[in-house]
C-alpha cells in the first residue's frame, strides 16, 4: 500500500483516541531532535520509539515514516502504532517495545494491521540497542539540518568516484566551505550521497566512506 500522510488517514471514527495519543506524545522531548525522512510532526511516546526512528532514518530501504498515524480497531480494543513506514518492499505499521515496560502492543495488532491493509512489526528496545548502529545514528542525526555547500558536495563525490572508498579522515580534507567537516559528511550520509560503515565500530577517523548505492 502506498504511503499516506497521517493527516489524510481515516481512523474509522476514532479521532479522539488519535488526538489524545498525539497530544500526549507532544509533551515529550527526546534527543536527537532532527529527522530526515519523517513525514509530519515527530511525536514519540518513549525514548525507545525515538531511538527506533533514528534507525529508520539511516535504513537505506526506508523511503519515509510518520508517527502515530492511525487507530487499529479490534473487538478486544484499539491501538495507535508508533509508526507507519514505507519501504521499497511495502508499507508497515511498527511499534517500539521499551525495556521493562508493561505497555506492550496488544497481541491482536498484527491481525488488525493486516485487516487494514498493512504489514506489522514489533521492535524490542533490548534488541536494537545492541551493537554500534544506534549510537552512530544518533551522532549523525545531530546534523540532520546541516547545510552542505555545492562545492563541498561535488569535491567529496569526485574524490570517492576517482579513488573509491576512503577513510573519514581523508574525506575531511576536501571540505573547504565549512568549518565542520564532520557535519558535511554526516549530512551527506543522512541524505544518501555517501555511505558510512555504521555497524562495526563507533564512527571514527578510520571509518570508510563510499558513494551511496541504492
Amino acid at each position: 500500500m502506498p504511503f499516506t500522510s497521517p493527516s489524510a488517514i481515516v481512523t474509522n471514527g476514532e479521532p479522539d483516541l488519535l488526538a489524545r495519543a498525539r497530544e500526549g506524545a507532544s509533551a515529550f522531548l527526546f534527543t536527537p531532535r532532527g529527522t530526515v525522512r519523517c513525514d509530519g510532526p515527530a511525536l514519540f511516546r518513549s525514548q525507545a520509539a525515538r531511538d527506533l526512528a533514528c534507525l529508520l532514518d539511516i535504513d537505506p530501504d526506508v523511503e519515509t515514516w510518520a508517527c502515530l498515524p492511525l487507530v487499529l480497531d479490534h473487538p478486544d480494543g484499539m491501538h495507535v502504532p508508533d509508526f507507519i513506514v514505507t519501504r521499497s518492499s511495502g508499507t508497515v505499521l511498527m511499534d517500539a517495545v521499551p525495556i521493562g515496560t508493561e505497555a506492550h502492543p496488544p497481541w491482536w495488532a498484527p491481525a488488525a494491521a493486516e485487516d487494514a491493509g498493512y504489514g506489522y512489526e514489533r521492535h524490542a528496545e533490548a534488541d536494537f540497542r545492541k551493537g554500534f548502529r544506534l549510537e552512530n545514528a544518533r551522532d549523525l542525526l545531530r546534523y540532520a539540518n546541516y547545510r552542505i555547500s555545492l562545492g563541498d558536495r561535488v569535491r567529496l563525490l569526485t574524490l570517492l568516484e576517482e579513488q573509491g572508498p576512503m577513510p573519514l579522515a581523508v574525506c575531511m580534507q576536501v571540505v573547504r566551505d565549512s568549518r565542520d567537516a564532520i557535519g558535511v559528511i554526516a549530512a551527506m550520509t543522512l541524505h544518501r550521497f555517501v555511505e558510512l560503515g555504521l555497524d562495526g565500530a563507533r564512527i571514527g577517523p578510520e571509518a570508510r566512506v563510499s558513494r551511496f548505492h541504492a
